[in-house]
């Protein structure tokens, strides 16, 4: 794997933060809004909320609570509203997804994994379950497993979340040495949203070191033209434009680069012309 796959990767990993009102999002108490469609397309009457029972309901709001204390890097405050969660309705399978993303952001590695089994157990076909813990197994390198989980969740035909369980696959695919499936997985990704940077630069990313550098081109191009360029994104764009020999693109961007970021590992990087790093 590059460098600049490898940063990519981490900035994915850590923009989860924002994703894990998800979690809180399966409120309702068949199991989220995914088990309300079922039973529409089933022909039964959905579960609404006002047929929760009263100890779902306050699960629930704990976890809610604890899903913003997490966004916000308050991890002690975030477990104690979970340990409340499962107080009032242990059998409430977004906590125990909760907590799992939780104890793996503290590196308590087998901790995280009891809860994302106990989730799976709870709510086996739960899409965001699925998705959460496959990418919790490909942080621990276990990648087949990974996919498998991912792949279980893009089954779900009312799964909303499409376009993030891809671009996850995707980069694990790349961790996996699995360019040509990992590119089919984040070129769909980004099919469904082209506006995510992060898949757009793990796919570019991917294409230049696949050799594809009109399709690296033309996606690190849209994305350097945005308000999200940053000197991560400035570089592998510079990178391409190099392996074109468009010189004056480079030369670009590469003033942009400086310019921005003087003080970036990137712009260094370009200084010392370590195009192939």
């Amino acid at each position: 794997m590059t460098h600049a796959t490898r940063i990519g990767f981490l900035r994915f990993l850590l923009g989860l933060g924002a994703m894990l009102v998800l979690v809180a999002g399966c409120a309702h108490p068949s199991g989220g809004p995914a088990s309300v469609a079922a039973a529409v397309a089933s022909g039964t009457e959905p579960i609404t909320e006002s047929d929760e029972p009263e100890v779902r309901k306050r699960a629930r709001l704990r976890v809610e609570l604890a899903s913003n204390y997490f966004a916000q890097g308050q991890t002690t405050v975030a477990l104690d509203e979970i340990k409340l969660a499962l107080n009032a309705d242990p059998t409430y399978a977004p906590a125990y997804t909760l907590r799992g993303l939780v104890y793996s952001q503290l590196n308590e590695f087998r901790l995280a994994e009891d809860s994302f089994k106990r989730a799976q157990q709870l709510s086996p076909r739960d899409p965001d379950v699925l998705h959460h813990y496959g990418l919790f197994v490909c942080q621990q390198g276990r990648y087949a497993q990974a996919v498998e989980l991912f792949q279980q969740a893009l089954a779900s035909p009312v799964f909303g979340g499409q376009a993030k369980t891809l671009m996850a696959k995707g980069v694990c695919q790349v961790r996996a040495a699995q360019f040509a499936e990992a590119e089919g997985s984040l070129a769909r990704s980004y099919e469904l949203d082209p506006g995510n940077p992060i898949t757009a630069y793990n796919l570019a990313a991917l294409q230049l070191r696949r050799g594809e550098y009109a399709k690296a081109q033309f996606i690190i191009r849209r994305l350097n033209n945005s308000e999200l360029a940053n000197a991560e994104t400035l570089w592998l764009g510079i990178k391409v434009e190099q392996r074109m020999n468009n010189l004056e693109a480079m030369a670009q961007l590469a003033q942009q680069l400086g310019r921005r970021y003087p003080d970036s590992r990137e712009w260094a990087s370009y200084q010392r012309r370590a195009f192939d790093e």
